[in-house]
């Protein structure tokens, strides 16, 4: 529930900051003259990048969320049986085991999504978090029916 405030509070926080920089780019393109309104397109530019970048996030975290409930639904979350350190850390050795495991897992069953799912949070574990969520938009392309490239 924290991760999920702290989401949202972030994404509140961005889009005032979108709407702040957006009306200067609007207040620049009113000056009227040729290098005010080449900025003032410059600046409107941001925040339609970043508005883009929130959405395509939040979608895939909402996503990646609805899938985490189906597979617990139907009791395939991964148990967390990693080995951590003293401080808490994640052991690296036993990172690797279980992501052994999962890549097996998930070779053997490439059309599964749970597979996917369960190989992202292996990803995840082993701190290798483009994989992890590469893995993850393979997991919900499958769930949706769709394919992707390799």
């Amino acid at each position: 529930m924290r991760a999920k405030i702290s989401y949202v509070i972030t994404a509140a926080v961005l889009v005032f900051y979108f709407v702040l920089v957006g009306s200067r780019g609007v207040m620049l393109i009113q000056t009227g003259t040729l290098i005010t309104v080449t900025f003032g397109v410059a600046v409107l530019i941001l925040p339609v990048i970043g508005l883009w970048f929130l959405w395509k996030n939040t979608q895939f975290v909402r996503r990646a969320n609805a899938l985490a409930a189906e597979l617990d639904a139907e009791g395939g979350l991964p148990v967390d049986e990693l080995k951590r350190t003293p401080g808490g850390r994640i052991d690296r050795d036993s990172a690797d085991e279980v992501f052994a495991r999962r890549k097996a897992e998930t070779e053997a069953a490439p059309d599964d999504w749970r597979s996917w799912f369960r190989l992202a949070v292996a990803y995840h574990d082993a701190r290798d978090t483009p994989r992890a969520r590469k893995a993850m938009q393979r997991a919900i392309a499958l769930h949706d029916g769709r394919t992707i490239e390799a």
